[in-house]
Order: structure tokens, then sequence, then C-alpha cells
């Protein structure tokens, strides 16, 4: 299974090691308000493990832990999977982040990696991302990316906006030249 080294995390799959941070990120209602619209209790973050262990068996992909490596904490994770966990649905990224972590730039380094992995590795003919449309950080991490607004859909039981990059655009875009950058150290 992958792991991913952009600059200041590790991008480990997910597995039962995972489990005290991955619930600590998950029972925070304001990191979930987006998600799910609730905390995890300790029983969803189990499930939610052994989903993404039978996931990552199965397609080869799946969610990863974030591990910053000043100091070894899980301060989110992130996925490759398919979008509405169909698998005839297109590929698609998304993530979560500690508050603690937010707006220090996490987000956007991990996306561009676990993005970059599944183009070079996958070689999808796109990749998607959604969020609820009050969602700004997120929308902001999707552009970031190169990702180009498609319009409003429901995915996951919610309204959200969807945002595509295809492999096509993917090697001009800001999110492939910081994934270069950092590939090159």
């Amino acid at each position: 299974m992958p792991v991913l080294q952009p600059p200041r995390l590790r991008l480990e799959p997910l597995d039962d090691r995972h489990f005290e941070g991955l619930h600590r990120l998950n029972r925070d209602p304001v990191v979930m308000r987006y998600i799910t619209g609730r905390p995890d209790t300790l029983q969803d973050t189990q499930s939610m493990i052994d989903r993404v262990k039978a996931r990552w068996a199965e397609f080869g992909y799946s969610w990863w832990g974030f591990i910053r490596r000043e100091d070894g904490e899980l301060i989110g994770s992130g996925c490759i999977q398919h979008l509405n966990r169909d698998p005839e649905g297109p590929l698609e990224t998304g993530w979560r982040l500690r508050q603690d972590a937010w707006g220090q730039g996490y987000a956007s380094e991990a996306a561009r990696h676990m993005v970059g992995w599944a183009f070079e590795t996958l070689k999808p003919e796109l990749v998607c991302a959604v969020c609820q449309p009050p969602n700004v950080a997120s929308a902001t991490v999707m552009e970031r990316l190169g990702m180009r607004y498609v319009g409003l859909g429901r995915w996951y039981d919610m309204e959200c906006k969807r945002y595509d990059i295809t492999a096509d655009d993917w090697p001009a875009s800001p999110g492939h030249a910081a994934w270069c950058a950092d590939l090159a150290g």
C-alpha cells in the first residue's frame, strides 16, 4: 500500500494503529459538520477503519492518515475513492483536518499528492471532489489544485458542489506544479 511523502506530512493508509488519532479527528463536531453533520462515536470510527482496510484490499486505494512529520501526530485524513462510494463512479479526492491544523496549507499539500498519485498510478480520465456549498475552505483547496466547478448535485445524501480536473488538464494545473516542486525537494 502506498505511503505518500509530502514535505511536511506522511500519508499512511489508515488502519487500526490510527484509531486514536482518527477518532480524535472524527469526534469533533466542527470538523464533521460538512461531512456527516455529527461527531463520530467509537463504533463509527472503527467501522470507518474496517471499511477503509477492505477498500485498500479490494481497490488498492482508499483513505490515508495525515501524519505531521514534526511530531508524529495524525492531524487529518484524506482519500482517493469512488464518488458516492459507487464503484462505477469517477474517482474522488477528499480530506478533513483537525481544527488546530486549519489554515496552514496541509490540506492543499496532501490533496495535490493524493491527486498526483491517482493520475500517475491509476490513470483515471478525471478526479473530482465535492463539498457542501458553505464549505468555502474545501472549495478553495479544490480551486488551488486546478479543479473546475462543474455544478451542484446530490452525493452522500447532501447537496454538494462538484469540482473536476481531467488527466489532460492536470499537467498544466497549479496543483501539478506544486506537486512536482514538492517531489523535487
